[in-house]
């Protein structure tokens, strides 16, 4: 066995499965599973039930709704009343009846409805009267020939450079940019 090629390996391990009994298959599996740790393992589904509850608790309620479109099983946990009846117990938000065990998510539809109740959801713009604007008066400067900038205006020769990243200019000289492309050395075209 040590001097076959992998390929021979490979069909002699096939047969073998082949041949084998369901209960030798799993015996192999459990083996296999030991010596080969997997990859890309939902915590959620390992850890037990309470454990993961107990690391979603820490969530605030719109990190719980992204969440809840992982999978599933995770749209599952993160829809429990033991999540959504701490969040709502903590604002003091009580439901007036007690539901059955076979009504689920009762717990989240009240956040929802009370966060609705209180207006948090959509901002409100303030009326016209509500804005207060202070009157902004520009810095004088000591100098008795300066005169304060008219806005709007602009004089020929103050025209405004575009900064580098604006400029039409494809081969602009205040940066030193490099190609990974071009087979320059690198520090000698920084240097020029």
């Amino acid at each position: 066995f040590d001097k076959w090629t992998d390929g021979q390996r490979r069909r002699i391990l096939v047969e073998l499965l082949a041949r084998c009994s369901l209960s030798q298959q799993k015996f192999c599996a459990r083996q296999l599973q030991d010596r080969v740790p997997t990859e890309a393992v939902d915590f959620t589904t390992r850890l037990p039930r309470v454990l993961s509850l107990y690391i979603f608790s820490f969530l605030d309620p719109r990190s719980l709704c992204r969440c809840a479109q992982v999978s599933w099983y995770w749209k599952h946990l993160c829809e429990l009343d033991q999540l959504w009846m701490l969040k709502c117990l903590r604002f003091g938000w009580y439901i007036n009846f007690t539901p059955t065990p076979f009504e689920q998510g009762i717990w989240k539809r009240h956040y929802i409805e009370m966060v609705k109740e209180l207006g948090i959801t959509r901002p409100k713009t303030p009326a016209k009267e509500e804005f207060v604007v202070i009157d902004v008066q520009p810095i004088r400067s000591n100098t008795p020939e300066a005169k304060p900038p008219v806005a709007g205006r602009r004089r020929a020769q103050e025209k405004k450079k575009l900064p580098p990243w604006r400029c039409s200019d494809p081969h602009p000289t205040d940066t030193a940019r490099y190609n990974y492309l071009d087979n320059h050395d690198p520090i000698e075209r920084a240097r020029q």
